[in-house]
């Protein structure tokens, strides 16, 4: 797991990484983002809505680890989405996470 969250902290320096429900859900609806991180503890009609976006939209996601967790290896407060808008991040996430 620490490999998937280092991999996280990276892509939020390169400016790879998308915070918060609002702003992920306007970068997949714009096709701006690859693969989207869900937190585990994310509020369940949060998560089943941002789910059934990603799938009309044909964007990956995956549900990992817990809010607290994933804030902290990003930099950033209690967010429970992440979306990645880098391709070459998004595969190693998803390789990493399917991996597990």
């Amino acid at each position: 797991m620490s490999n998937v969250l280092s991999l996280l902290g990276f892509a939020r320096k390169a400016g790879q990484l998308v915070p918060g429900e609002t702003l992920c859900e306007q970068g997949i609806k714009r096709k701006k983002i690859s693969l989207l991180i869900i937190a585990t503890d994310l509020n369940e009609s949060t998560k089943s809505k941002i789910i059934t976006l990603c799938e009309s939209e044909g964007v990956a996601y995956r549900v990992i680890s817990d809010k607290t967790t994933l804030s902290n290896a990003i930099g950033k407060d209690n967010y429970g989405l992440f979306g990645v808008t880098n391709k070459k991040f998004s595969r190693a996430l998803i390789e990493k996470i399917d991996a597990l």
